[in-house]
């Protein structure tokens, strides 16, 4: 009875955590997008929005942080639970790490917002955010719900995230080329691509996290990664 009562005290204390887990993940979500937003449409009070809400998911990772401490002193959880446990402490470094891409964003959109606009740019930012987006929103499902298969799918499509910056790098170099006055806006842009794209790279780890909790395997493959400039930046 003992350790039956240990384990549903586990296993409550583990669902609180995860509860939390979710919210952080919403947050991060909802950051994304505001901050794409807030670059397409010079939104500087949505910019701040953003900067400010990131205090929130610190927050949360540092609660997190701590009831995962307490958990691991109290129940003392098997080779397996532990395994799960620390799986945690991993997708919230890897959700607050996001966080602070959608931070940096949201700063270059306050100094781009008097800047000339490069035509097009903003848009096909926001819809390169759109599918990270959509990728942490798949690889939080996935965690929850221990899906291999859609953990797997989400890997897979971070080289379509690379794709899109790759083509974004490229213009932005031409438009450069045409016109030295678009250096300055271009250079932010190039960042804010840049911060996109490791989003995808952060999101991918929570999904690989998924993998190794349900087969107890690494995924095996190198990881397909798109991104033509990454051995030169």
């Amino acid at each position: 009875m003992s350790e039956q009562h240990i384990a549903s005290a586990f296993d409550r204390d583990l669902e609180a955590i995860q509860a939390h887990i979710m919210k952080m993940g919403g947050l991060v979500e909802a950051a994304i997008m505001s901050a794409a937003r807030s670059l397409e449409s010079r939104d500087i009070e949505l910019a701040q929005e953003v900067r400010q809400g990131d205090k929130a998911i610190d927050a949360l990772e540092d609660l997190i942080d701590e009831e995962t401490a307490r958990l691991i002193a109290l129940r003392a959880p098997t080779a397996s639970d532990l395994r799960l446990v620390l799986s945690v402490l991993k997708v919230s470094g890897n959700l607050e790490r996001i966080g602070d891409y959608a931070k940096n964003i949201a700063k270059r959109t306050t100094v781009l917002a008097n800047a000339g606009e490069i035509s097009g740019s903003a848009a096909a930012l926001r819809r390169m955010a759109r599918e990270v987006e959509r990728m942490l929103r798949d690889a939080l499902d996935a965690y929850i719900q221990r899906d291999a298969e859609l953990a797997t799918d989400v890997i897979n499509r971070d080289e379509e995230v690379d794709q899109m910056y790759n083509g974004l790098f490229r213009e932005f170099l031409t438009f450069m080329a045409e016109d030295p006055r678009n250096i300055s806006a271009c250079m932010h842009l190039h960042f804010i691509a840049k911060n996109i794209e490791r989003m995808g790279d952060h999101v991918t780890s929570i999904a690989e996290q998924v993998v190794y909790l349900v087969t107890g395997d690494r995924p095996t493959e190198a990881r397909p990664k798109a991104d033509i400039t990454s051995q030169t930046a």
